[in-house]
């Protein structure tokens, strides 16, 4: 029973009112374009942007009991269906708020849990969301109705009873309990599908970084695909791998993860953690970032920090600038590139591409070769006279560079991981194997 799905006009759009807070310096900011684009992504039409400074946050509504006063006159005068304020709200100024304005508001993580619930398609992504919207969702339950509690006494009401405000945190525990066994399965399969590859030896490259950096757009470019790629916040929340061919490289495996945002919901971060930690088993971290961003550097801290939360941050790192293209002029384009150069230190460790015009990409290769050139080694194979099995395996395995037919044993030459190596060294139809 989808308790928590909402069913979403599309003749005609919630009118939503944003409140952007000023606060001081000592706590998070949040970016006002941002929180416009999360509402436009949930489905909202943004009437109007609403700004208030805030020295420190009341306890009963956050904002002061005059600024309430003028965003109600805000809210009748745009006739606003609900508020976002882009903030974190506890559950009673979220109840005081929607009381005093008389209309629905909703907070930050609210709105980030309602576009998860929107966009996931499989299987999985359904129960994380659920799951994270659950736990959200118990801390601001409020007691609506009263016909089940039987503890004021009376003919026919005395003794212990229930009430409604306990029915409903009893009946979400147990569906959390439900959810939460129902992804420890999902799990399982997770990592004995991470437990074969590691098996196969294969390399993997992961795509990560901020939502709308342009990863899905990446990821349909190297491996010739049509994911679903559009220019919204949180388009991809199902993690996608797929076998691609790189030049220098070789197979590899190329992973398109879910977006990351500034203060990731810690309920978020909790059930997505088996997707997230996909990453962790990647050989290489492709960080993607969308350059034509003015906040772009703040967006990279960001995912940096969620990046460490998972445990993911001794992975080596390659830093992609995307959507070069969208650059206003030449000048901008090279001071850009001299920013990222002073940044960087190592221009090694950065590329600038635009995967929606594919430029970049021949660079883009050479650089994912350069990271990964530890994990690969070069080897001379002689082969026996009959390896037609092993021919298969060897293609699979790595790239082969050549193939000399000239002596009476067949001699390949390829590159491969050194596990890999070892493995086909010991192959009956393999007479000689050496690095070269």
């Amino acid at each position: 029973m989808e308790l928590f799905e909402r069913k979403k006009s599309l003749q005609q759009a919630e009118k939503a009112l944003v409140v952007q807070i000023t606060l001081p310096l000592s706590f998070a900011q949040y970016s006002e374009q941002e929180c416009i684009e999360l509402a436009s992504s949930a489905g909202a039409n943004v009437v109007n942007a609403w700004h208030c400074h805030v020295d420190i946050p009341h306890a009963k509504s956050f904002i002061g009991s005059g600024q309430v006063e003028m965003l109600k006159l805000e809210v009748q005068r745009q006739e606003a269906d609900l508020v976002f304020f882009n903030t974190t709200l506890t559950p009673s100024q979220e109840r005081n708020l929607s009381r005093d304005l008389e209309c629905r508001v909703i907070d930050r993580v609210s709105l980030i849990l309602d576009i998860f619930a929107l966009r996931a398609q499989t299987h999985e992504g359904r129960i994380q969301v659920e799951l994270a919207q659950l736990k959200h969702l118990s801390t601001r339950l409020v007691r609506g109705w009263t016909h089940l509690e039987r503890q004021r006494g009376g003919i026919g009401l005395r003794g212990p009873g229930e009430t409604q405000l306990e029915t409903d945190r009893r009946l979400l525990s147990i569906r959390i309990k439900q959810l939460q066994k129902a992804l420890s399965k999902v799990q399982k399969r997770r990592e004995l599908g991470r437990n074969r590859r590691q098996k196969r030896n294969e390399i993997c490259v992961a795509l990560v970084g901020y939502t709308n950096a342009g990863k899905s757009s990446l990821f349909n470019t190297l491996c010739h695909t049509e994911i679903y790629a559009t220019d919204q916040l949180f388009a991809t929340l199902d993690t996608t791998i797929r076998q691609v061919h790189l030049t220098g490289v070789g197979k590899c495996l190329l992973i398109d993860t879910v977006g990351f945002i500034q203060n990731l919901p810690p309920d978020l971060i909790a059930a997505f953690r088996s997707t997230l930690e996909e990453s962790l088993e990647a050989d290489l971290l492709l960080h993607v970032v969308d350059i034509a961003d003015e906040d772009y550097q703040k967006k990279i801290s960001a995912v940096e920090q969620t990046i460490e939360n998972i445990g993911a941050q001794n992975i080596p790192v390659l830093r992609v600038y995307n959507k070069i293209d969208l650059l206003s002029s030449t000048n901008e384009h090279l001071f850009v590139k001299q920013a990222i150069e002073k940044t960087e230190g190592k221009t090694e460790n950065a590329v600038m591409i635009s995967a929606e015009k594919k430029i970049g990409l021949t660079e883009l290769n050479r650089k994912i070769a350069h990271q990964l050139s530890g994990q690969f080694v070069r080897a001379e194979l002689i082969c026996s006279q009959n390896y037609g099995e092993i021919r298969a395996k060897l293609f699979a395995l790595g790239e082969v560079l050549s193939e000399d037919y000239s002596q009476v044993t067949p001699k390949i030459t390829m590159q491969l991981s050194m596990n890999a190596f070892q493995e086909i060294s010991q192959h009956p139809e393999i007479e000689k194997a050496e690095l070269v």
